[in-house]
């Protein structure tokens, strides 16, 4: 087996934290990630690996950073992937062609070793990791996620998207700072996850000393 990532979610100091957009919770999310190694791991063939490596891959970065499918299928995996620093470029479309938009997104170590990884045993992909049909991949989200028992209304890729700005907020990860990660032009767009129910708005003001 490759590296695994462990990615059984953590209770957050916000425990207490509601938010309005649809997610999946700490169990869905590892079912998930567990689905898509299930896969990969069970390859019949070396073809097969080399083909479910990459929409294991095309996952594992679009679960930890939150970026939209189309981003993470731009990826060039020879100059967009900092595997010193652990850190991802998502480079933006913008016009004119000749200047380039991008913000830099951190990665934990296990996802960037994935993608060493699976050029040690793939060599020729260099280049292409990610260069996959988004049609392709979403089919396969599909079949994962039915594997996982995710619910219907939860199973597309970009509910890994809302799950991560969700998660990172209830780690305690300023707004702004959320906000810069997904590509968000405006504050009140990624506003939209925040959302505390009556009874944590109180357990916070009493940790702080204010009720």
């Amino acid at each position: 087996m490759e590296g695994r990532i462990n990615d059984a979610g953590r209770e957050s100091p916000a425990s207490g934290y509601e938010s309005p957009v649809e997610h999946l919770d700490n169990v869905q999310i590892r079912r998930l990630t567990e689905a898509f190694d299930a896969w990969h791991d069970a390859a019949p063939s070396l073809y097969l690996r080399k083909v479910r490596g990459r929409y294991r891959l095309a996952y594992l970065f679009m679960r930890f950073t939150g970026a939209r499918i189309g981003e993470i299928l731009r990826v060039d995996d020879t100059c967009d992937i900092d595997y010193q620093r652990g850190e991802i470029r998502i480079v933006l479309p913008v016009r004119p062609p000749s200047r380039t938009v991008h913000r830099t997104i951190p990665l934990p170590v296990a996802a960037v070793s994935s993608v060493q990884q699976y050029l040690q045993e793939f060599p020729n992909m260099r280049g292409r990791v990610f260069s996959l049909d988004q049609g392709n991949f979403r089919r396969e989200f599909y079949r994962r996620a039915a594997e996982a028992d995710i619910p219907r209304k939860l199973s597309h890729p970009h509910i890994l998207r809302h799950t991560r700005a969700v998660e990172m907020l209830r780690a305690g990860v300023p707004l702004t700072t959320v906000q810069v990660l997904l590509g968000h032009s405006l504050t009140s767009t990624t506003a939209i996850y925040l959302q505390r129910s009556d009874d944590a708005a109180k357990r916070i003001l009493e940790e702080r000393g204010l009720l």
